[in-house]
């Protein structure tokens, strides 16, 4: 005989075991409702940012290859984009309007294009303009202002991305400050009227800080917030089109006792990156050998040091790894990269060398190192892979290139997609955590946890077969099938 109260519990038991069985079946569907967006680019080109979802598995795998872990937190991502210099500008501005606003949408838009957050412009001429100049040609630094070519081409250029994308950050570097700033060296300070190279006279180290103070209080003006800037572009180039040679020695003096004070006087927050040139320093040249550690040698002037966010790197020389003994020494500094341009040297540019290259060294390489942010160079040039400037890269590549016969037919190249397979998943603020992972070498990564609490993956299949790998974020698990030589970026919910 079964008492009442015997049957109340067995009622309540199986009330129980339906209750979790019913929330067990919820909790699959919510997790088969949900999925894993990916973008895939092959090197063969078979697959260009190739779009698919991919389920989760119904259970968490034990097995998983890769295992993120929130616990660990590195560094704060600020974005990933490319150089909109002057040719750039001014090839965009021979399309059609249609065409010109579908690319840039498509390069920028954060939600229907591939996001790209972050670009960089030149203070004054680059190589890739259309003339050499600065912004104050004529002495004396009351003559400043920004140049016709400028508000001619880059003006209409940024007010149009910044419709398309207003959070797009910019940073500006100089690669010459005005010539009757120079001198032939520091020693016996003859002028020096050449746009390139020659050494900034230290008696103009206040003139020149107003100039990079009118800049940045000029652009605000138009529109076009500078959130940072380098001193000057590869201050260890003696021979670009325009250029200034600046030792660690003058970049420290000049901000200690010019840049840092006038841009705190100007209540400016723009940040200052010190450096931006290679990661070897150009030591094989006589007169940069003792330029090794430069951003380092810079820090130790306290001084010096309390007005710069941190270094900014190129690859066209050294490792990688730099950039990691320089945070290992400085963590308290910040470390982004600036500029890598594809082109025809050395045996030649390809989809495939390139795409796999750039994504291992330039892009996983340096996030791992702890970059915060990494811009492309440059974003449009033409077929003759200009406009140029003679003395300049005449043999350099744009992410993407235009016909000038018809300034309509393009073509994407590998910088296009590295950048892509970055800012589509990775938003500005994402964070950089840890992962624990059993991968065969070839195998290059790197996790995040958006400001949306989303995860994103980006991945690097080096090897020459295809590779099964299961990621999980220890609620939720999916594998996917990577294809040799390819490049995948994964982004899902929580």
């Amino acid at each position: 005989m079964i008492h009442n109260n015997n049957i109340t519990a067995l009622i309540l038991l199986l009330c129980s075991t339906i209750s979790i069985a019913a929330c067990n079946n919820d909790k699959k569907k919510e997790v088969q409702g949900k999925q894993v967006s990916s973008y895939t680019t092959t090197a063969d080109e078979s697959k260009i940012f190739d779009v698919a979802m991919i389920d989760f598995d119904q259970e968490t795998s034990l097995d998983a290859n890769i295992i993120l872990d929130t616990t660990i937190k590195h560094q704060t991502m600020d974005g990933f984009g490319v150089a909109i210099t002057g040719s750039s500008c001014y090839n965009l501005l021979q399309m059609s309007s249609q065409n010109r606003t579908a690319i840039l949408k498509e390069t920028f838009h954060p939600r229907q294009g591939m996001a790209y957050s972050y670009i960089r412009i030149s203070i004054g001429c680059s190589d890739f303009s259309l003339d050499e100049y600065t912004c104050c040609d004529i002495p004396p630094i009351d003559n400043f202002e920004i140049h016709q070519l400028d508000k001619r081409d880059l003006f209409p250029i940024l007010r149009e991305i910044k419709a398309i994308n207003p959070n797009v950050k910019i940073i500006a570097s100089p690669w010459t400050c005005p010539k009757w700033m120079k001198v032939d060296n520091l020693k016996d300070l003859q002028a020096f009227d050449s746009w390139t190279s020659g050494q900034l006279n230290p008696k103009y180290y206040q003139d020149y800080a107003t100039y990079f103070v009118n800049f940045i209080q000029e652009m605000s003006k138009e529109g076009f917030p500078i959130n940072a800037i380098t001193i000057q572009n590869e201050p260890l180039n003696r021979g670009n089109s325009a250029s200034l040679f600046m030792t660690w020695q003058e970049q420290k003096e000049f901000i200690k006792t010019a840049l840092g004070p006038k841009f705190t006087e100007a209540s400016l927050d723009t940040e200052i990156w010190a450096f931006d040139h290679n990661y070897d320093y150009d030591a094989h040249k006589d007169d940069c050998k003792d330029q090794i550690a430069y951003p380092l040698r810079i820090y130790e002037d306290q001084e010096a040091a309390q007005y710069i966010s941190g270094a900014a790197y190129h690859a066209y020389g050294g490792n990688v790894g730099e950039m990691l003994r320089v945070h290992e020494q400085r963590p308290d500094k910040g470390l982004i990269f600036t500029e890598m341009s594809i082109g025809l040297w050395g045996s030649g540019y390809t989809f495939a060398n390139d795409l796999l290259w750039n994504m291992r060294e330039v892009c996983i390489g340096s996030i791992n190192n702890f970059c915060k942010a990494v811009i492309m160079w440059n974003y449009m040039l033409d077929e003759k892979h200009g406009p140029d400037r003679p003395g300049g890269c005449d043999i350099c590549l744009g992410a993407i290139d235009i016909q000038s016969s018809d300034y309509a037919s393009i073509k994407k190249n590998s910088h296009y997609y590295t950048m892509a397979h970055l800012s589509k998943v990775i938003d500005p603020n994402a964070i950089r955590i840890g992962s624990h992972h059993s991968l065969d070498s070839g195998i290059h990564y790197s996790a995040f946890i958006n400001p949306d609490q989303s995860y994103a993956i980006v991945l690097l299949n080096d090897n020459d077969m295809d590779k099964e790998i299961v990621f999980t974020d220890n609620n939720q698990s999916f594998r996917q099938i990577v294809e040799a030589k390819s490049v995948v970026s994964y982004r899902w919910s929580r």
